[in-house]
């Protein structure tokens, strides 16, 4: 094959995809993550079965390619925002990802399972999120009136931690009696800002 259809091939398939993805785009926009079916995906994008399956292993992987940049959107608005001094502050600002996060179980359970804490070799875009978000909140830890005995940087990481526990225990209805934010905040001002 020569080098200017191999260039028309790739051309082809990144069209394809991108179509796949506009279709799948809409779907979620009328009905949402969880119900959309790859049946309806291809019919909208007018494209053969296989041919999605030639672009993605499964939903799931479709999934990771819709919800990554929508978290990577909530990343930039963060990293826009001046270095929250409080607790609070700090929960408030990440109140509207938490929203998408959890607005549907699916969504939370497609962001844990490729998040990078279950063991998966590759590094897809929603791990790529998880450790772009150290680098967001390690700074204004580092500015804040936090604690000071250990790295921004593992201080971040336990946020991180924290607010996957108190988006999960939203979802069980044994401890689900307060607020992800409420949660959050009794969690985050043991962490950083414990009594001395």
């Amino acid at each position: 094959m020569s080098q200017d259809d191999m260039t028309k091939v790739q051309a082809r398939t990144l069209k394809t995809r991108a179509k796949l993805l506009a279709a799948a785009q809409e779907v979620v926009a009328d009905i949402g993550f969880e119900a959309l079916r790859v049946e309806q995906v291809v019919a909208k994008a007018g494209v053969a079965k296989g041919t999605f399956f030639a672009h993605f292993k499964d939903k799931d992987a479709l999934m990771e390619q819709l919800i990554a940049p929508v978290v990577d959107s909530y990343l930039d608005e963060l990293e826009m925002r001046p270095a929250p001094r409080s607790v609070e502050e700090i929960v408030e600002a990440l109140t509207p990802v938490i929203r998408f996060m959890t607005a549907e179980r699916y969504v939370f359970d497609v962001i844990l399972r490729h998040s990078g804490a279950a063991a998966k070799e590759e590094i897809g875009p929603i791990a790529q999120n998880f450790y772009r978000t150290q680098f967001a909140l390690a700074p204004w830890l580092a500015k804040g009136p936090f604690r000071k005995d250990i790295s921004a940087e593992l201080l971040a990481d336990g946020l991180g931690a924290f607010l996957i526990q108190a988006m999960a225990l939203n979802f069980c209805a044994l401890h689900n009696e307060r607020t992800i934010e409420d949660q959050l905040t009794i969690y985050l001002k043991a962490w950083l800002q414990p009594a001395l």
